[in-house]
């Protein structure tokens, strides 16, 4: 049942799922995007200052949402609200927006992900101010309660390239209405 719930500090997230009619949860966003995600084997915890803190947001996703496309989401959120003054948040949220796009493509390897964790700590701990500073939360968040929906997407190859040469040159190719010529296929 979609709707504004008022409800005490204390109360357990399946309490409050039982309330919005939502016993199939399969996660629950809590405090917005800038929030954590949690999994169904904390919806046991309590919102709470102590606990589960959240700004009063909270998004219920059924069986039929895709956590990793949420996140991706959410990510592309952040791209979008940044303001651009500071390095980290304006570049590290693109970045990381691309690094789950890659992830959602399946050309994501182990390496990209610890690249992405790494990068999510100096997006965090590196931003001027509270966007920036919680920008890699739903990624953070995912990695930490969702480790097997990152491990069903990764490519088992030891390096995928983020970006292949034709398709960088896709648009210029398409402008000129010719296709590159390979060193060897030249007319001298």
């Amino acid at each position: 049942r979609p709707g504004v719930y008022e409800v005490p500090f204390g109360i357990t997230v399946n309490d409050f799922l039982d309330l919005a009619g939502a016993p199939d949860a399969a996660f629950v966003q809590m405090g917005g995007p800038s929030g954590q995600c949690i999994a169904p084997k904390d919806f046991g915890r309590q919102i709470a200052y102590e606990d589960l803190s959240t700004g009063g947001s909270v998004m219920i996703f059924g069986p039929g949402r895709d956590v990793l496309d949420v996140a991706t989401q959410f990510a592309a959120f952040f791209v979008e609200e940044s303001c651009g003054w500071c390095t980290p948040c304006r570049v590290g949220t693109t970045l990381l927006k691309k690094s789950m796009e890659k992830l959602l493509d399946g050309r994501a390897t182990l390496a990209d992900i610890a690249a992405m964790e790494s990068l999510a700590g100096t997006v965090t701990r590196m931003s001027r101010c509270g966007l920036g500073q919680t920008a890699a939360n739903p990624i953070l968040s995912t990695m930490r309660n969702f480790p097997q929906a990152y491990e069903e997407r990764l490519n088992p190859a030891p390096f995928v390239p983020a970006v292949t040469l034709r398709e960088a040159l896709a648009v210029a190719v398409e402008v000129q209405g010719r296709e590159p010529v390979a060193k060897g296929d030249r007319a001298e």
